[in-house]
């Protein structure tokens, strides 16, 4: 389960290392944006070793790369694959075709390294308008897709447009990923809120990301981890309520009811299964109770 993702710049050793300790479900080691063309090489082995001797224990880790039309995502990935990170981040993706170039370059490393082929799987981040138009052709082009990332900052700068703390200008693209992600099968994470000082912004923006149905969000900042984590955890409110609902159904069934109804609401098939993802991340997170 990937509430939380923090990005951390892989060329930041006394960064790196309190990766574990910093609370995000996964940290994304950065190799891009945050990293100079004169940094690419020590970041890259800085990365590969903290993964291999370090570990990060229960934190997931994920690695951002360079873009396929650079000259760096072939060495990151030949120095970055063979210590089997969880999962591998292509930036800029916007067609099918970027995901299936980064996916034949990783399943010839993995049968090299001996591993099963999709051991390591990937999230594109997608920052770009035609990113935005071909979102359910790269959610769906590999099956070693786990979810789509959203880049508002890089989208906002290719449509023209400034990027506020509103977000209005990247309500379509939340959507339109958003819808991309569950048509494919798979999870879908929002972009960064990048004010660091605004604790009760970053609340706000998690809140309306998980409203529209993002499976967690990405933060640069320690501080928003914990908010993130906060809104992306269901309350004991929800998790009670699951458990009435699924009780309802169960009695229900045994009384031969085909119709059910809880606090004079009718039960259906959709709030069944809201109640049931809700009732499985509450014993993700270890908040799960006897049935």
């Amino acid at each position: 389960m990937l509430r939380s993702m923090l990005f951390l710049p892989g060329n930041t050793p006394g960064i790196i290392i309190n990766g574990e300790i910093l609370g995000a479900d996964a940290v994304i080691l950065d190799l891009e944006d945050a990293v100079a063309p004169t940094e690419k090489d020590s970041a890259r082995v800085l990365s590969r070793n903290a993964i291999k001797y370090m570990g990060f224990g229960a934190c997931q880790v994920i690695v951002r790369i360079n873009g396929i039309d650079t000259p760096y995502w072939q060495k990151d990935l030949d120095a970055i694959i063979p210590v089997k990170p969880d999962f591998i981040m292509p930036p800029k993706v916007s067609c099918a075709q970027d995901v299936e170039a980064v996916d034949q370059y990783i399943t010839a490393l993995e049968e090299k390294c001996g591993f099963e082929k999709n051991t390591i799987k990937l999230i594109p981040l997608i920052e770009t308008a035609l990113g935005i138009e071909n979102a359910f052709a790269i959610a769906a082009s590999s099956k070693r897709i786990a979810g789509i990332f959203l880049g508002g900052e890089d989208l906002t700068a290719d449509l023209h447009c400034k990027r506020t703390k509103e977000g209005h200008e990247i309500q379509y693209a939340r959507c339109r990923m958003v819808c991309a992600a569950r048509a494919a099968g798979v999870e879908v994470f929002d972009t960064p809120f990048t004010d660091v000082n605004d604790d009760e912004g970053i609340y706000t923006d998690a809140q309306y990301a998980k409203s529209l149905g993002f499976s967690g969000k990405s933060a640069i900042s320690p501080r928003h981890v914990q908010a993130i984590n906060e809104v992306f955890s269901p309350s004991l409110k929800d998790i009670d309520y699951a458990y009435e609902v699924m009780e309802a159904i169960r009695i229900g069934k045994s009384q031969g009811k085909g119709a059910v109804a809880l606090r004079g609401k009718m039960i259906d098939a959709p709030i069944v299964a809201r109640a049931q993802q809700t009732i499985d991340m509450a014993k993700a997170l270890g908040l799960g109770r006897e049935e």
